[in-house]
């Protein structure tokens, strides 16, 4: 496990890194404009999106290295870079990645030892992967605050990191990790839950900012809301409490799926795709980067301001000419005749070079991924102690879809659905809020049942023979699951559990401890299906070594569980994240 992360009050900034599937970014604010104005938070406006002249307050998420497995580029400049390396047929040995972030998401175990694949296929260290990503925009970042503060130094900065808030403690585990080795101190370094960030976010908003908003506020004491994170890859949802001393504290645990915008985006080229054929589309992809990259921006905005029912079409610029001759190249048709015999010929028409589509047939990209939205809030809201729920709050890029929002406030008719007017950085900038005030949710909902490995004395009425072992003469069952935290377990902030553990004497003063980790509630032992090694505690013991007794503490409630280790003979203390 990585290093216990001190308390670091001798900072002059906070500085939030957003890493996001689809678009990440970066904001900061100093420690005084805080103070004055928590809202005074400073984001990053230079990323240019090349061709399209857009300028954005995020870039793509997307890495390219050369045949060495060095940085080229990232974010819109990496996009661009590498459509004209595919057009000039030069790609064959760089690395392109994007849209890597769902890897810590979809795996079974995240270790520094996992590999990602680029988009052609080549295998990469996925920590390499991510830390260079978060470099880039550590380095932009500190370049950015030095414009204004010259003097600024990296021990004057207390970084803050955003996960989401369903990812397993391994993953949050894994992005530490990757921090660190692009260059940002454990110490100084804390994570943040997206969901949570956003929620922190909106109790600094006025009224008037929260879109939806009627009666009460968020910010009101006893008021219960439901904060929804749609990003691109992942909705990521928490249910929050007001208290009395302005803290919040979690309702029920997080929950979430895979329903982000990008699965939007892949039904939508599912249908082109239907069109034009397979092999197409993937010459579409492999031969005309750029142009399918136009594409994908043309959707997007789409996506996002979508009017419902305004005029029953959908127009959209398209790379005409490169469909074209993709469809004669493989389906000796031109593009028009492709869409006249598919079966969108009624839905979808070509005008110059736009493509216009019926409402009905657009939207339908947008179902199946609304509906996993829909599934979720409904079940959440059907949860013991959710009672009372008044609002929902929609962040993050995919919130600014008006189609989602009016499916969320018609499914869900007595909640006000709520979407601060900058919904797509609510995230972000709650992520600085919170770098300065770490304690400002006061009780979490653990996602798993926690607990160590250990010997019993064997009991035939009660235990499995498949885990029996004789130590010393004595019948012991092996590997039994001693439970110290209980799924869904309120966790007050800094909730310590203790427990006693020896170091084998064959270990020679080397004390290593597994913690263990599973969505049951009352799991018997560790080597059950379900059941996972969350991190191992290994330490080098100072006293003899045989027999020595060891207090194990763990500290529960915070974003990440701490570990203490102390020998009870020599009373010296480790510490660990």
């Amino acid at each position: 496990m990585a290093k216990y992360i001190t308390e670091d009050d001798n900072y002059l900034i906070v500085a939030a890194i957003d890493f996001g599937t689809t678009y990440s970014g970066y904001a900061f604010s100093t420690r005084s404009d805080f103070k004055k104005n928590p809202l005074q938070i400073q984001a990053n406006t230079a990323w240019n999106a090349g061709s399209r002249q857009l300028m954005s307050l995020k870039a793509p998420t997307c890495l390219l290295l050369d045949s060495d497995k060095n940085m080229v580029a990232f974010g819109y400049e990496a996009e661009n870079k590498y459509a004209e390396l595919v057009m000039d047929e030069e790609h064959h040995d760089y690395y392109y990645f994007h849209r890597f972030k769902m890897r810590l998401y979809n795996a079974k175990s995240v270790s520094k030892e996992l590999i990602i694949e680029d988009i052609t296929g080549k295998s990469a260290s996925a920590l390499d992967v991510f830390s260079l990503s978060i470099k880039v925009l550590k380095d932009h970042l500190l370049n950015s605050i030095r414009q204004q503060l010259v003097d600024i130094q990296m021990n004057d900065i207390r970084w803050v990191l955003t996960v989401p808030a369903i990812w397993s403690d391994g993953a949050k585990q894994f992005m530490r990790r990757s921090a660190e080795k692009a260059g940002i101190s454990s110490n100084k370094l804390r994570i943040a839950l997206e969901p949570e960030a956003a929620s922190i976010y909106c109790q600094h908003l006025p009224t008037e900012k929260l879109e939806g908003a009627k009666g009460f506020a968020v910010a009101t004491i006893g008021t219960k809301y439901m904060v929804v994170d749609l990003g691109g890859g992942t909705v990521d949802i928490t249910v929050h409490e007001k208290r009395n001393d302005e803290t919040l504290k979690e309702i029920c645990r997080a929950s979430g799926g895979e329903y982000g915008g990008t699965s939007v985006d892949r039904e939508f080229m599912n249908m082109i795709e239907n069109i034009t054929g397979t092999e197409a589309m993937n010459a579409f992809k492999r031969e005309s980067l750029d142009s399918y990259l136009d594409l994908s921006r043309e959707f997007e905005n789409r996506k996002r301001n979508l009017r419902v029912g305004k005029s029953g079409t959908i127009n959209m610029t398209i790379p005409f000419t490169v469909l074209d001759d993709l469809c004669e190249e493989h389906l000796n048709k031109n593009f028009k005749s492709a869409i006249e015999s598919s079966k969108f010929h009624s839905d979808i028409s070509i005008v110059s070079d736009k493509i216009r589509i019926k409402e009905e047939t657009f939207l339908s990209s947008f179902q199946p991924t609304i509906a996993g939205v829909l599934g979720i809030i409904d079940e959440i809201l059907k949860r013991e102690g959710v009672d009372g729920l008044s609002q929902i709050i929609l962040v993050g890029g995919f919130a600014e879809c008006v189609f989602l929002q009016k499916a969320v406030q018609s499914t869900f008719p007595d909640q006000d659905v709520i979407v601060p007017t900058d919904s797509e950085m609510a995230v972000l900038k709650g992520a600085v809020i919170f770098g300065h005030q770490p304690n400002a949710i006061s009780e979490r909902i653990a996602k798993y049942t926690y607990g160590f490995s250990k010997r019993k004395k064997f009991d035939p009425l009660k235990h499995d023979s498949s885990h029996l072992e004789i130590v010393n003469g004595e019948e012991k069952c092996c590997r039994v699951f001693e439970l110290i935290v209980k799924r869904n377990e309120i966790l007050p902030l800094g909730k310590k559990v203790t427990s006693t553990a020896k170091c084998k004497q064959e270990d020679n003063g080397l004390f290593t401890l597994n913690i263990y980790q599973t969505e049951r509630a009352n799991p018997m032992y560790t080597d059950e299906d379900d059941c996972s090694v969350l991190g191992t505690i290994t330490v080098q013991l100072t006293g003899t070594g045989t027999g020595d007794k060891i207090k194990v503490e763990l500290i529960f409630g915070e974003t990440e569980i701490r570990v203490k280790i102390k020998e009870t003979a020599t009373h010296k203390s480790a510490r660990r994240q």
